[in-house]
C-alpha cells in the first residue's frame, strides 16, 4: 500500500504535468507514460495488497514477495518518472550520459524483480485455495496470465525491433534507441493515450491485456456472486466456478489473438481475415461453453438431491451466506 500511495501521488503529478508542461516525446506529452504506469501499478498493487493477507500458507514468504514487488515497482516506475521529467526516454534508451547508463541498469533490475516476484506468487497460488473455487481459479489464472504478459515484455527488449535508430528528446537533442514495442515498424504513429501503433504490430496490446487479467477475473466472480442472490441456479459453487472458467478461457484467447496479431506486424485496429476468423471462433467457443455451463447449472438446480448437497452462495472469504 506504500507503493500504491506513491503511485497515486505520481498520478497527481503526471496529471498536473499534462496540463502545464508542453514538452513532448514522439508527439505525446512526456507525462503520458508516467501517468499510464502509475494507474496500472495502483490497480495491480491494490489487488495484491487485498490478496496476499488472504493466503494461509507461507505467509512470511508471501509478505516478502509482496515487499519485493513493491520495491521493484517503485524503482521501475520511479526511473520512468525521472526520465520523463528530464525530457527523455526511459525504455530502450542507450544514451551514453552517466545518469542514463546507471539508470538503465537499475531499471533492468526492477523489471527482473517484478517478473520474479509475480512468478513466485503465481507458483505459490497453485498450492493454496482462497475462498470458493471461482475466486481461487480467478486469482491463479489472473496472476499466471500477468506473468505471461511480463514475459512478453522481455521479448520487446530482447528480440523485437533491434535495429538501432536515432530520435529526438523533448529539447531536440538526438537520443539513440535500440529495441521497441513495435513489430515491423518503429514506435510512434500511435493511438491517443495508449500510443499503440496504428500502422504495425504493437506488443503493448497483449501486454496490457494480460497485466490486468486478474482484476477482470475477480470482477467476474464478484458479479456472479452478486447475481446469485437473485438467480437461483448461480447459488452453487460449481456453477460460478464453471462460468468463471468460461471468462478465463475467453480472455486468454483474446490475449493469444492480440499477441499473435502483434507478432505478425499487424496493428490492433487493422485486423486481417485470419485475425477476424480467430476472433470469431474464440467468441463462438466461449459462448458455447457459457451456454453449456448454464444448462448444466440449471439441471443441477432441478435435481439438487442427486448431487448430495443444497446449493448455497458464499462470500469471497469462503463463508456461507
Amino acid at each position: 500500500m506504500i507503493m500504491v500511495a506513491a503511485m497515486s501521488a505520481l498520478i497527481v503529478v503526471a496529471l498536473f504535468g499534462l496540463l502545464t508542461d508542453g514538452r513532448e516525446l514522439m508527439q505525446q506529452s512526456i507525462w503520458v507514460k508516467p501517468l499510464k504506469f502509475g494507474v496500472s501499478f495502483v490497480i495491480h498493487g491494490a489487488t495484491l495488497a487485498w490478496l496476499l493477507p488472504k493466503l494461509r500458507k507461507a505467509k512470511r514468504t508471501m509478505w516478502n514477495l509482496g515487499t519485493a514487488l513493491a520495491v521493484a515497482g517503485m524503482i521501475d516506475v520511479g526511473f520512468i518518472a525521472v526520465q520523463a521529467a528530464r525530457g527523455t526516454y526511459s525504455h530502450f534508451n542507450t544514451g551514453a550520459d552517466t545518469f542514463n547508463t546507471i539508470g538503465q541498469v537499475v531499471f533492468s533490475t526492477g523489471v527482473v524483480g517484478l517478473f520474479g516476484a509475480n512468478l513466485l506468487i503465481a507458483i505459490m497460488l497453485l498450492f493454496q485455495r482462497i475462498g470458493e473455487p471461482a475466486l481461487t481459479w480467478a486469482l491463479r489464472a489472473g496472476i499466471g496470465l500477468a506473468v505471461m504478459g511480463m514475459g512478453l515484455a522481455s521479448f520487446m527488449v530482447g528480440t523485437a525491433n533491434r535495429t538501432p535508430r536515432m530520435v529526438e528528446d523533448a529539447y531536440g537533442n538526438p537520443v539513440p534507441l535500440v529495441g521497441g514495442h513495435g513489430v515491423g515498424v518503429p514506435d510512434g504513429d500511435g493511438m491517443p493515450i495508449t500510443n499503440w501503433s496504428t500502422v504495425g504490430g504493437d506488443l503493448r496490446v497483449p501486454h496490457f491485456i494480460s497485466l490486468h487479467s486478474m482484476q477482470v477475473f475477480v470482477l467476474a466472480v464478484l458479479v456472479l456472486t452478486a447475481l446469485a442472490a437473485r438467480v437461483s441456479w448461480l447459488r452453487g459453487e460449481r456453477a460460478r466456478a464453471q462460468l468463471t472458467g468460461v471468462v478465463i478461457v475467453g480472455y486468454a484467447a483474446l490475449f493469444a489473438i492480440t499477441a499473435w496479431q502483434a507478432l505478425r506486424g499487424q496493428s490492433l485496429i487493422h485486423p486481417d481475415p485470419a485475425t477476424w476468423i480467430a476472433l470469431g471462433a474464440s467468441v463462438a467457443v466461449t459462448a458455447l461453453l457459457a451456454v453449456l455451463a448454464i444448462l448444466a447449472a440449471r439441471r443441477r438446480e432441478m435435481s439438487p438431491a442427486r448431487h448430495g448437497r443444497t446449493p448455497n452462495v458464499q462470500h469471497l472469504s469462503g463463508n456461507p451466506r
